[in-house]
């Protein structure tokens, strides 16, 4: 038994001492050359027969068991790969390496506007952002409308990849809110989606909806109205093919032509007869000091029925405009724009790109310019100040009295950008609509509105 050995083992080892210690005495006092006594034979064959005994119990106790060796320091866990976001292509169809993003911005705005020529029709596009072509003239003083909206919040969706050549491969579609009412005031205030822009591009090739190319979207004003400078910016989007070479941009233009008929003063008529797609140009120039641009348009202006009246005109125009930058808080923005024909490219058809008199179209002359001035007060506030108008001209005694001769307007505004993706502004306008018969209306608006991009 394990516990009687360990007993065995402890005795002999007193005993050991005890036989050991007990002749120390004695024998450190003999004389060496004494021979020893009976009793001192007697103690040393005691001695060996302990020492037999312990040496027996040594043989036969269990070795101890080895120290377990110290445990080696576990190996720090390695940081786990981030998970792919992405482990399949969201786009099946779509090249390998496709990049796919996602942007646009919410905007709440509201409008406090007053005309003394009457009222701004109820649910009307005018009574949310600057349409000079539709300031009331002639009519009893309206006082003063308050209307709010979300519907210019938008949305918008890219892919962009590169063929095997090198070749970039691109697709962009935006989509705002601006579209029909779905609801009402009283309860949802809900709209329908509406397209602003759909096209690919494919190296120096884009094909679908974007801004026409006779528009120079970078010369723009920073405004809080949708446009800005309406009076005298051309602001199209409409399908076309267009090819672009460095600084050059040539393009196939969906065509349309808005007329009036002799003595029908104000009233717009589209008419969809066009066989000649509108030919656009531009040229661009861009340095540290800005840009500037020059865009030539060249037309067919056509209208058929089934009376007899089958005619066609010629529309042309020319368009400088740029951004001049003064120093880092001042820049100039700018655009002249003359022409034959080409009124419904400027701020959403103004006028009439002809006069229909009789069986002929008669195309009216056009000139447009505006100027804008920014000013960076810090990193969290800017201004604008701009102005701009339209001339355009009439015979009377084709148009009648009641057509446009020009519009015009000023304006300015304050942004506050807490964020640099949240823009708090307020702008105040001015703007006037002058008829052939000498009647004018003015429109009196302040807009604000809060923007958050994303």
């Amino acid at each position: 038994m394990p516990r009687q050995r360990n007993d065995a083992t402890n005795l002999a080892t007193r005993l050991l001492m005890a036989g050991a210690l007990l002749p120390l005495p004695a024998l450190a006092q003999a004389p060496p050359e004494a021979p020893p006594s009976p009793r001192e034979q007697a103690l040393e064959a005691r001695v060996a027969a302990l020492e037999a005994v312990i040496a027996t119990l040594k043989a036969e106790r269990p070795p101890a068991p080895a120290p377990a060796p110290a445990a080696a320091a576990a190996p720090a866990p390695a940081t786990p790969a981030a998970p792919a976001i992405q482990t399949t292509p969201i786009n099946t169809a779509g090249f390998p390496g496709t990049r796919f993003s996602f942007g646009g911005f919410i905007k709440m705005e509201a409008l406090a506007t007053a005309t003394d020529g009457g009222e701004l029709p109820d649910g009307g596009a005018a009574r949310l952002l600057y349409l000079p072509g539709a300031i009331p003239v002639g009519a009893a003083d309206e006082g003063t409308d308050l209307d709010s909206s979300a519907q210019f919040s938008r949305l918008w969706f890219a892919s962009d990849a590169t063929l095997d050549d090198g070749t970039p491969l691109r697709a962009y579609i935006e989509l705002d809110l601006f579209g029909s009412a779905l609801g009402n005031e009283m309860a949802t205030n809900t709209y329908g989606v509406s397209l602003r822009h759909a096209w690919a591009s494919w190296g120096r090739w884009m094909v679908g909806q974007n801004w026409s190319n006779f528009q120079d979207p970078a010369s723009m004003v920073d405004s809080i109205d949708l446009v800005g400078a309406t009076d005298a910016t051309v602001f199209v989007r409409q399908p076309q093919v267009r090819y672009t070479h460095g600084a050059w941009s040539l393009a196939l233009e969906n065509p349309e032509t808005v007329f009036s008929p002799r003595g029908g003063n104000f009233a717009r008529i589209s008419s969809d007869d066009n066989v000649l797609p509108d030919l656009t140009a531009r040229w661009t120039h861009r340095g540290a000091w800005g840009h500037v641009s020059v865009a030539g348009l060249l037309r067919e202006l056509r209208h058929e029925t089934t009376t007899g009246i089958d005619d066609a005109s010629t529309g042309f125009g020319l368009s400088v405009t740029g951004r001049q930058i003064i120093n880092p808080a001042n820049d100039l923005r700018y655009g002249v724009t003359l022409g034959r024909g080409i009124s419904r490219y400027i701020g959403f058809a103004i006028g009439p790109d002809a006069i229909l008199d009789g069986n002929r179209l008669e195309a009216v002359d056009t000139q447009a310019v505006f100027a804008g001035w920014r000013h960076v007060f810090s990193p969290q506030w800017r201004g604008n100040l701009y102005a701009s108008a339209s001339f355009f001209d009439n015979d009377p005694l084709q148009t009648g009295g009641g057509a446009i001769e020009r519009v015009g307007s000023v304006a300015g505004n304050l942004i506050y950008s807490p964020h640099p993706r949240i823009d708090v502004g307020l702008e105040g306008r001015l703007g006037r609509r002058w008829l052939e018969n000498g009647s004018e209306g003015d429109l009196s608006r302040l807009h604000f509105h809060v923007r958050y991009n994303f």
